[in-house]
């Protein structure tokens, strides 16, 4: 039997509950499809070290793994940046989807609460929800915009933007408020200071900690490197 849930998707409904691997297994081939023209930055492949980064993390917390595994799956199944930002679309789909697949509703609302809750949005707004699960999928999110891969996504998603690389007449601004920081047209490199340099300080985790400070030293090195090469000294 199919049953249209929601927004024009259409998915299969199941007369007995899946295991949870089974969960798992078509959550990742639902993401997959949701995302296969997504940008670079925000593909399955941004949802893939997500999970796995989340799944490492929870080895060293009191979580319930299921909805970590989840969570981090559909974290980005919709986000706000590429939807006119809208911000409801994202927990409505996995709640379609997870519905779909008769996952008990406690577990949806999780989800849907990982989804609203889990981005950085400038602003310095509180977290309105918490929760083990969603420290474990916030800091393993916050660790792909870090290192090597966050430098990576913050130039391809400029790029992607049209935004410039860097432009020194344009100053971050380290006081954006929720609207200026959705609306920012900036460089990227101002990405570095208005979102990306302060990561470190806000994981939740003492893995998530110890894993960001190679990271961010990292990103440190790369940003000395690059201001000398704009100036022409190396």
């Amino acid at each position: 039997m199919i049953s249209v849930l929601s927004r024009n998707h259409v998915y299969f409904s199941y007369s007995q509950k899946m295991d949870k691997q089974e969960i798992i297994n078509k959550t990742i081939d639902f993401v997959k499809t949701s995302l296969a023209d997504a940008e670079g930055g925000h593909d399955w492949w941004h949802i893939y070290r997500v999970w796995k980064t989340a799944k490492h993390i929870a080895q060293y917390e009191e979580v319930n793994m299921f909805i970590v595994e989840l969570g981090a799956l559909l974290h980005d199944i919709a986000d706000s940046k590429f939807n006119n930002g809208d911000e409801e679309i994202g927990p409505l789909k996995a709640r379609a989807f997870l519905h779909s697949l008769l996952v008990e509703e406690t577990i949806i609302i999780h989800i849907e609460n990982v989804i609203n809750n889990i981005s950085f949005k400038g602003g310095k707004l509180p977290q309105l929800f918490k929760s083990p699960e969603l420290d474990v999928i916030q800091d393993a999110d916050r660790l792909d915009a870090l290192g090597a891969i966050g430098i990576a996504r913050a130039f391809n998603y400029g790029g992607h933007k049209g935004r410039s690389i860097y432009n020194p007449d344009i100053k971050p601004n380290l006081n954006l408020t929720k609207q200026e920081y959705k609306n920012s047209e900036a460089p990227t490199l101002n990405h570095f200071y208005e979102k990306l340099l302060l990561l470190k300080d806000r994981m939740n985790t003492e893995t998530g900690r110890k894993m960001a400070e190679d990271r961010h030293a990292f990103m440190l090195t790369y940003l000395d490197q690059f201001y000398n090469e704009w100036d022409g000294l190396k």
